[in-house]
C-alpha cells in the first residue's frame, strides 16, 4: 500500500488524487490526512519542507512535490499515460507549471496571508502581487485555451485543480478575473466573479 499525506483543501493533494485515479491506482493508495500547521515529527522527517502532498512508497521512500509524485505515478503504470513523451511533452509540463506555480500558488499566497495574519497587518502590495501573476496566468490561458482531449495530461489535471481551487478559495466579493472555460470550447473564454482582488 502507497500513503498519500494530503489535505482535503489541498489543490496539489487533489492533482495527485485525479492523476492516480485517471491511472487506476485507486485501490493502492491510502489517504491520510496531515495538518501542516501542527506538523508531527514523523511528517517532517518525511518532507523537511513540511509541505503537503508527499507520497510514501511501499518501500518507505517520501516523494515530493505533487509534480514530482505525478511523473513517479505515471511511471508506475509505464509512462507515457499522463506525462507525455511524445511532441506534446512540453507543452503538457509548461501548462502544468502556469497552473500551479502561476495561478495555484499565487491563489494560495493570498489565502495563507487571509487565515495566518490579523487584517491589520495585510501587506496590500504584495497581495496585488499575487493577483497580478495569478491574472496573468489567466490571460495567457483565455489568449491560448488548451485544447481538451479525452486523455488529460498533466497540464489538464493541473489545469483543473488550479482553476477549482481559486474558484473556492476567492468566491465573494466581485471583483474579476479572466479564466478560460473549462467546459471543453477552446475558443469561449468566459469571465467569472472572484473576490479579493484589486479593483
Amino acid at each position: 500500500m502507497v500513503i498519500l499525506r494530503t489535505s482535503p483543501a489541498s489543490p496539489f493533494g487533489r492533482k495527485v488524487a485525479l492523476a492516480a485515479s485517471i491511472l487506476g491506482l485507486d485501490a493502492i493508495i491510502q489517504m491520510e490526512p496531515t495538518n501542516t500547521e501542527a506538523p508531527e515529527d514523523a511528517f517532517l522527517n518525511q518532507n523537511s519542507l513540511g509541505k503537503i502532498p508527499v507520497l510514501i512508497t511501499e518501500d518507505g521512500q517520501a516523494l515530493y512535490d505533487s509534480r514530482v509524485i505525478v511523473d513517479y505515478l505515471d511511471h508506475r503504470v509505464g509512462g507515457g499515460v499522463i506525462v507525455p513523451q511524445d511532441a506534446t511533452r512540453f507543452e503538457a509540463l509548461r501548462l502544468q507549471a502556469l497552473a500551479e506555480d502561476g495561478l495555484c500558488e499565487a491563489t494560495l499566497q493570498i489565502v495563507y496571508e487571509k487565515r495566518f495574519r490579523p487584517e491589520e497587518k495585510w501587506y496590500q502590495p504584495w497581495l496585488n502581487r499575487q493577483w497580478q501573476k495569478a491574472t496573468r496566468s489567466l490571460d495567457k490561458l483565455e489568449a491560448a485555451p488548451p485544447t481538451l482531449t479525452s486523455k488529460p495530461d498533466v497540464g489538464i489535471i493541473g489545469l483543473s485543480c488550479a482553476l477549482g481551487y481559486s474558484t473556492c478559495a476567492s468566491t465573494g466579493s466581485g471583483a474579476r478575473i479572466t479564466r478560460a472555460s473549462s467546459h471543453g470550447s477552446t475558443n469561449s473564454p468566459r469571465r467569472f466573479p472572484l473576490s479579493s482582488g484589486p479593483g
